[in-house]
C-alpha cells in the first residue's frame, strides 16, 4: 500500500464521518509529501507536529484572541486565551507563560499515540516544583515541539489557572483572571487579534513517529506520571492523520 493510501486510510482524529470531503483525497503521493515538507508560511514557521489543509483553508499566523470554555459539569464559563506562535519563539514563550502558576504545580501529559479515535489519554501528576518541571521539559524541547500526538498541561488548582501546550502546538490559558498571561504576551510582542482563526478550526494534519512515541515514554518516566482518568475531549515509521474542526 502506498504512502498516500496509508494516509487516507488513517482515522478521522476529531471524530468526523468518513464521507467528509478532504482536500487531500485527490493528491498524488508527490503532492502530499511536498505539502508535508512546507513548514514556513511568510514569517510563521510551523513545528513538524502539524500541517494545514492542502488548500490552505487557514494560513497559520502569530497572534492571540480571547475565548470562553464552558465547564460541562458546572455550567460555568471560564475565560480562555488562545495563542499561535512561530516555532522560533514557541517553547520559550510557553516557559514564560508558566510563571503566573506559582512555584508548585500539577502536570498532565496528553497523548494520542495509541488511540484510533477522538480525544486523548491524560497522565497526571500532582505537586511538582516548577524549576524541576521546567528543567525536565527543556530536556524534551524538540519532542514537545514536533510530536503531533503529545500535549502538556500545567495547572495550579488552588488559583486556579491552567496553561496548555496542546497537540496542535497552540498555547491555551484558562482562568478567571488572565491578565498576567496577557502581560507576558505583550512582552513577546504577540499581537491581539480577536477575529483570527487557528489551524484547529479547519482540516489539518497531525504527524508523529515511532521514535517520538518511545521518547514520550521516557518523558513520562522522568515526570513520574501514572495513568490518568482516560480520554478527554476538551479540545513502524511516520504516521499522519487528518482532522477537521
Amino acid at each position: 500500500m502506498g504512502f498516500l493510501k496509508r494516509f487516507l486510510k488513517n482515522v478521522f482524529r476529531d471524530g468526523h464521518p468518513h464521507n467528509t470531503a478532504s482536500s487531500f483525497e485527490n493528491l498524488t503521493e508527490d503532492q502530499l509529501e511536498s505539502h508535508m515538507k512546507i513548514a514556513r508560511y511568510g514569517d510563521f514557521l510551523l513545528t513538524e507536529a502539524i500541517r494545514p489543509s492542502f488548500d490552505l483553508q487557514i494560513v497559520p499566523t502569530v497572534g492571540y484572541r480571547h475565548d470562553v470554555y464552558r465547564d460541562k459539569d458546572t455550567g460555568v464559563d471560564i475565560p480562555v486565551l488562545m495563542v499561535s506562535a512561530s516555532r522560533e519563539q514557541l517553547f520559550d514563550l510557553f516557559l514564560d507563560l508558566l510563571d503566573p502558576l506559582g512555584t508548585e504545580v500539577d502536570v498532565v501529559l496528553e497523548t494520542s499515540h495509541d488511540r484510533d479515535s477522538r480525544g486523548h489519554d491524560d497522565l497526571y501528576r500532582e505537586h511538582i516544583d516548577m524549576p524541576v518541571l521546567k528543567s525536565t521539559l527543556c530536556d524534551f524541547e524538540e519532542q514537545i515541539l514536533d510530536d503531533g500526538c503529545l500535549g502538556v498541561a500545567v495547572l495550579n488548582p488552588s488559583i486556579p489557572l491552567e496553561v496548555q501546550f496542546d497537540e496542535h502546538k497552540l498555547l491555551i490559558m484558562y482562568g478567571q483572571d488572565l491578565s498576567d498571561f496577557e502581560r507576558v504576551l505583550e512582552q513577546w510582542d504577540i499581537p491581539r487579534c480577536e477575529n483570527m482563526r487557528f489551524i484547529t478550526e479547519a482540516e489539518h494534519v497531525h504527524s508523529s513517529t515511532d521514535e517520538m512515541s518511545r521518547s514520550f515514554q521516557e518523558l513520562r518516566y522522568r515526570l513520574g506520571l501514572d495513568d490518568g482518568v482516560g480520554s478527554d475531549e476538551r479540545g513502524g515509521g511516520d504516521r499522519y492523520s487528518w482532522s477537521e474542526s
